[in-house]
């Protein structure tokens, strides 16, 4: 009887199998290609295609109203664009400007034509008062903002915003977009 010889276990050597993989159909001509590609130019429902077109277009532009509204770089227009226009737009909002009283003012100005004549010189006045204020404070944070930009990127980077930062203050916080990131006397860092 022939006695098994016991042997040592040898390491097993994987060896990669170099077949090569097959793709199980022809390649297709240049001319199968391009049926396949093809679409026509006028889809068969017309009607399904407009409403399909017209939804599409609906989500993208509520996507970018909701993103305009919070302020997100990609959806602002260029002119609500940068880093400088973000201090400006959080430096509005964190203060009470007078432009936010004129609108109401102009409400009750409109309100005041059925009062008699000796009133409306009174009405006038006063309301030629409020926007004298509102000029004075619009220029006036115009200068703060150009020293503060100025004094936060260097005086030779500071944009022209005063225009901007004037525009912003005139319109009720509410009403205005981007809609205000900050809360009122939250003023941004230097």
């Amino acid at each position: 009887m022939a006695r098994a010889q016991k042997s040592e276990p040898t390491p097993e050597v994987v060896v990669a199998e170099e077949t090569p993989i097959k793709k199980g159909h022809a390649t297709p001509t240049r001319k199968e290609q391009e049926a396949a590609r093809r679409r026509p130019l006028v889809p068969k429902d017309r009607r399904l295609a407009a409403q399909q077109n017209r939804a599409a277009q609906a989500s993208e532009r509520e996507k970018a109203r909701i993103g305009m509204a919070k302020g997100d770089e990609r959806y602002l227009p260029i002119r609500d664009k940068g880093p400088q226009k973000r201090f400006v737009r959080d430096y509005v909002d964190a203060r009470f400007s007078a432009g936010e009283v004129l609108m109401p003012v102009l409400v009750l100005v409109i309100l005041t034509w059925f009062l008699p004549q000796q009133f409306l010189d009174y009405v006038f006045l006063g309301f030629w008062a409020v926007f004298a204020f509102v000029v004075i404070d619009c220029v006036v944070l115009g200068f703060q903002l150009t020293k503060k930009l100025a004094a936060k990127y260097g005086k030779d980077k500071v944009e022209k915003v005063r225009w901007y930062a004037a525009m912003r203050s005139i319109q009720m916080r509410f009403l205005r977009l981007p809609k205000p990131q900050v809360k009122r006397g939250q003023y941004p860092t230097l």
